[in-house]
């Protein structure tokens, strides 16, 4: 621990000491308020004075009315219809690493369908000793496994290529979010059908409208490749792929095939739309480089932000983010407040896992200076989340995809935050 960082503490000591004794929870605002009593603790508040809901009042639970703001949300001019696009996950309005299903971002390419689990079918063709369709219920019988990764679009962080374009986490690093995954291993249901030696890929395949799909090498999908039917606890919502989706830990989302139908053992790449004209990445050349399908260590600070900012004026400040790596677990998080000058430890919330969310925090004494918040994550393999004029010094200003370059928020002394660029 640095000299500044036990500074700090003692400082965060004395300040929740100070509340305290005020009455008013440790909120530096309250503190400077808490003249007198405070009403909330003194008087019969209407919570307390009546019953409230029964514990059939909800059969489901859904969130409080006043959380009623943590939504995913939509760019509207980003694509010409909803019914292909992509709804953002509320990064900045949540804490630990697991997204709630109903906040977690979706990406359509011709809308959610409903797909009965009666009449879901999975096929197993090509070069394999023996094609099978699987049900619902047969796939239910195999061996279980859970596991918890992140799924992240590879456009996530797209916009900003060319600069700082949106303002908020929401939406610059939105299209990802991290649950618990429950299904049956790929390799155990490739195994039952028999690949053939000939066989080195698998195109796999969705039933909707778009016939989504995506070749993946052989290697993978006999590695930690998941057919998953629950998310969290409890089935996949419709526009996460119910009844069933392919999870491919580390890689690119548009692999991550929704509402499965089929996978195909192939001698080489099918070649597909969604890896040929699309998800491949354009270079300054004007050539494009595919296959890229794995991503890179990434992070983002989600408070404060654009769409969190900070309200509670000067004392301490919680400051945290999300950081993770498809090439394995996150070992560490920097974070500068004085864009890149100097950089702080960051304390994981916990050690990290492969390929799945980790979440950090950096405690601090604010005193209303203006900030240039920024977080550089890195992994397992040594690799280290480079800048952005570092990714441009390789890729030029055409590519959409795979954009993991270090996020600057600028704080002011208000507390407000702003999306920008200084490297």
């Amino acid at each position: 621990m640095t000299t500044k960082q036990k500074g700090n503490g003692a400082s965060r000591r004395q300040f929740l000491t100070g509340a305290a004794a005020a009455g008013a929870g440790a909120v530096a605002a309250a503190t400077a308020k808490a003249a007198g009593p405070d009403p909330l603790i003194t008087e019969m508040q209407d919570w307390a004075s009546s019953t409230g809901a029964g514990v059939d009042a909800s059969p489901y639970g859904l969130p409080i009315e006043f959380e009623s703001d943590v939504v995913r949300r939509n760019v509207e001019w980003l694509t010409a219809d909803t019914i292909s696009s992509i709804n953002f996950t509320p990064i900045h309005a949540l804490d630990g690493t697991i997204t709630p299903q109903g906040c977690a971002f979706e990406r359509h390419h011709s809308g959610a369908i409903e797909l009965r689990k009666e009449d879901f079918r999975l096929m197993i063709n090509g070069l394999v000793d023996q094609e099978l369709v699987f049900t619902y219920e047969d796939l239910e019988r195999f061996p279980r496994e859970n596991r918890i990764y992140f799924c992240e679009c590879a456009a996530n962080s797209g916009m900003e290529w060319a600069g700082a374009q949106l303002n908020g986490a929401q939406f610059t690093h939105g299209m990802i979010h991290n649950m618990e995954y429950s299904g049956v291993s790929l390799r155990t249901l490739l195994n039952e059908a028999g690949v053939k030696p000939e066989g080195k890929w698998v195109y796999v395949e969705g039933a909707d409208a778009s016939s989504n799909g995506r070749s993946i090498p052989i290697e993978k999908a006999l590695d930690d490749c998941l057919v998953a039917f629950k998310a969290n606890g409890e089935a996949l919502r419709m526009e996460h792929g119910y009844p069933a989706r392919l999870v491919v830990p580390g890689w690119e989302g548009n692999m991550w095939v929704k509402w499965l139908r089929r996978f195909e053992v192939t001698e080489v790449a099918v070649e597909s739309r969604e890896e040929t004209s699309k998800y491949t990445d354009t270079l300054e050349d004007g050539t494009s480089r595919k296959w890229t399908w794995e991503m890179d260590a990434k992070s983002v600070i989600t408070a404060p932000s654009p769409q969190a900012p900070i309200k509670h004026g000067s004392g301490p400040l919680v400051i945290t983010g999300l950081a993770w790596s498809g090439r394995g677990a996150i070992t560490g998080v920097d974070v500068t407040i004085d864009g890149g000058k100097t950089w702080q430890k960051a304390r994981l919330g916990a050690p990290g896992q492969s390929k799945a969310m980790t979440r950090f925090y950096l405690d601090i004494d604010w005193t209303g200076e203006e900030m240039l918040l920024q977080s550089r994550a890195r992994d397992e393999t040594g690799y280290i989340q480079p800048t952005k004029d570092q990714l441009r010094e390789v890729r030029g200003l055409n590519s959409i995809y795979h954009n993991n370059g270090i996020q600057t928020w600028w704080v002011n002394a208000n507390g407000e935050a702003e999306n920008v660029e200084i490297s």
